[in-house]
């Protein structure tokens, strides 16, 4: 079995959350559970790349971004286009953190906060930067 990594976001309100990325990142529900308390646990895909949605559960010390009041994760989406990227996610409820620029370390990359507090640094690498 290979091993594997996979980010699981917590969200405040699991429907909205996943409306947002399937908008704004071309997400693709793969599978959905509903547990005996309520909560949703959702597995997502954006071009291959699995993620996790699931909804707050504070008694399994499961707490979202917005209950935090931050996060201490960022997410890193490198995508061909990551202006049309950027754009779609500010479109779709998103908040730009610092906007889409030419950055010194090599990537044109800017950062929003999704609708649950979560930040995605979108971006690819420039020309020319060997990355």
């Amino acid at each position: 079995m290979p091993t594997t990594l996979t980010p699981m976001l917590t969200v405040n309100d699991s429907a909205k959350a996943i409306e947002f990325y399937t908008r704004a990142f071309g997400a693709i529900e793969q599978q959905r559970t509903v547990t005996p308390a309520g909560q949703v646990v959702a597995q997502l895909s954006v071009e291959g790349n699995v993620f996790w949605v699931v909804d707050e559960n504070p008694g399994a010390f499961n707490m979202s971004p917005t209950a935090l009041g931050g996060t201490s994760v960022r997410l890193s989406l490198v995508v061909d286009d990551p202006d049309a990227v950027f754009e779609r996610a500010i479109a779709s409820g998103g908040r730009a953190v610092f906007p889409l620029a030419d950055q010194p370390y090599g990537m044109r990359q800017g950062r929003i906060a999704d609708p649950s507090g979560h930040h995605w640094l979108i971006g690819r690498p420039l020309e020319g930067t060997g990355r």
